[in-house]
């Protein structure tokens, strides 16, 4: 688990075991508004790539709803792709991030 120097309350600890537990739950991953990673349950590599990728494309996103219409705000992002789903909601000083892998599909 890779985390940054910040310090950790229980709550977030349980949030994220509770996230984690959730059925094709890949990792989750808490950064802060500059893309640092706060807290992570992926391994180092995984971990640094959606921090920074992710929080960028979310500070990026934010930037767009608001030009789009200064009175609106991001509240929460998807992107989906064959191989995941990465579920963002950015918040004012924290960016969670939570990956799934999507179940199978049911074949008929």
């Amino acid at each position: 688990m890779a985390t940054s120097e910040l310090p950790i309350t229980h709550d977030l600890d349980e949030i994220l075991r509770r996230i984690s537990d959730i059925k094709h739950i890949a990792g989750v991953v808490v950064v802060n508004k500059e893309g640092v990673t706060v807290k992570s349950t992926l391994d180092n590599s995984l971990t640094a790539m959606y921090s920074v990728l992710v929080s960028s494309l979310a500070t990026r996103a934010k930037s767009i709803i608001r030009d789009l219409d200064p009175t609106n705000e991001l509240t929460y992002l998807r992107i989906k792709s064959k191989k995941h789903e990465v579920l963002v909601a950015p918040d004012e000083e924290y960016i969670l991030i939570v990956v799934q892998n999507p179940p199978e599909p049911l074949n008929s």
